[in-house]
C-alpha cells in the first residue's frame, strides 16, 4: 500500500519531532545529574494489613524542568535507560533515599528500584555497601526491588549480584510478580524476601474471579516459602477487603498515600505544585 506524499510528510515530521524531543531531554539529564538539580525522590507508604503499621517506604523519582514542568517518569525512565544514564540516576535515588531513612523516627525500611542497566555488571553490591556505609542507614532498613523484567534481561549476573546484596543484610524483592513469563522460575533461582503483586491484578481482581484467584495464589504461594507478599495498586476500600480475604500481609497503593516529598524538599515541591497549579 502506498502512502501519500501528503501523509508520508506529516509522519515524517512528527518522527524527527519525537527523537529531537528525545535528544534534549536526554540533555536536560544528563545536566541535572551534573547539577545534583531538579531532581527529587518522592516516598509512598507500605503498610502491615494486621497492625496498620508502615514498615517499609518506596522511593521514586521525580524530575522537574523550570521550563517544561513536572516531567513524567514514563518519558524520562526509558532514556535514562536507553542512554545508559540510569546507572548514575540509580545512584542518586539510593544515595537519597538512605540519608532520608535515616532520619525517620519509625525505623521504616526504605525500597529503592534497582533497573536492568544497574544489574549484571558486578558493581552494584559494592556500590550500595559505600552508600550505606557514607549515609549510616544499617543494610536491614534497605530494600531493593527487581522486577521480572530485570532478570530476564541479565539472568545469569543479575543473581549474582543479588546474592551479594542479601549476603550484606540487604532485603530483595520481586516486584510486578505475575507480569513476566516465568515468575516461579524466579523464585526456585533466588530466595526473595518480598513478593509485590503486580497492581493490575489487585485493581481487576474485585470483577474478575481468575484476578483474584492469582492474588489468593500467590499470597498462599509466599505463605508457604515464608516470604512477604504485598498487594500493590490498592486504591478503594474494596481493594482492601479483597486483598485482606486473599490473605496478603502488606498493602501499598493511593488508598494510603500517594508519594510525597523527604521533609527536606516539602517547601521547595510545594511551591513547584503551586506554580504548576
Amino acid at each position: 500500500m502506498k502512502i501519500p506524499g501528503q501523509f508520508s510528510a506529516q509522519i515524517n515530521t512528527r518522527m524527527e519531532h519525537q527523537v529531537q524531543e528525545r535528544v534534549a531531554l536526554e540533555a536536560q539529564l544528563r545536566e541535572a545529574l551534573r547539577q545534583r538539580s531538579g531532581l527529587y525522590v518522592f516516598y509512598q507508604p507500605i503498610l502491615d494489613i494486621a497492625t496498620g503499621r508502615i514498615t517499609a517506604r518506596e522511593a521514586l523519582v521525580r524530575w522537574h524542568l523550570p521550563e517544561r514542568g513536572w516531567i513524567s517518569p514514563s518519558d524520562f525512565i526509558p532514556i535514562a535507560e536507553q542512554s545508559g544514564l540510569i546507572r548514575e540516576l540509580g545512584l542518586f535515588v539510593l544515595e537519597r533515599a538512605c540519608a532520608d531513612a535515616v532520619e525517620w523516627e519509625d525505623r521504616a525500611r526504605v525500597a529503592v528500584n534497582v533497573s536492568p542497566g544497574q544489574l549484571g555488571q558486578g558493581t552494584i553490591a559494592n556500590a550500595i555497601l559505600s552508600i550505606l556505609v557514607q549515609t549510616g542507614l544499617p543494610p536491614d532498613r534497605l530494600e531493593v526491588e527487581i522486577t521480572e523484567t530485570a532478570l530476564l534481561n541479565e539472568e545469569a549476573n543479575g543473581i549474582g549480584d543479588l546474592r551479594q546484596l542479601r549476603a550484606m543484610g540487604v532485603r530483595v524483592a520481586l516486584d510486578d510478580f505475575g507480569t513476566g513469563y516465568s515468575s516461579l522460575a524466579h523464585l526456585r533461582a533466588f530466595p526473595f524476601d518480598k513478593i509485590k503483586i503486580d497492581g493490575s491484578f489487585v485493581r481487576d481482581a474485585v470483577t474478575r474471579p481468575d484476578c483474584a484467584a492469582v492474588v489468593g495464589a500467590v499470597a498462599d504461594l509466599g505463605r508457604r516459602l515464608g516470604v512477604t507478599t504485598v498487594a500493590e495498586g490498592v486504591e478503594t476500600e474494596e481493594h482492601l477487603k479483597l486483598v485482606m480475604r486473599e490473605g496478603c500481609v502488606e498493602v501499598q497503593g493511593h488508598y494510603f498515600g500517594t508519594p510525597e516529598p523527604a521533609g527536606r524538599d516539602v517547601n521547595e515541591v510545594a511551591s513547584l505544585m503551586a506554580d504548576a497549579a
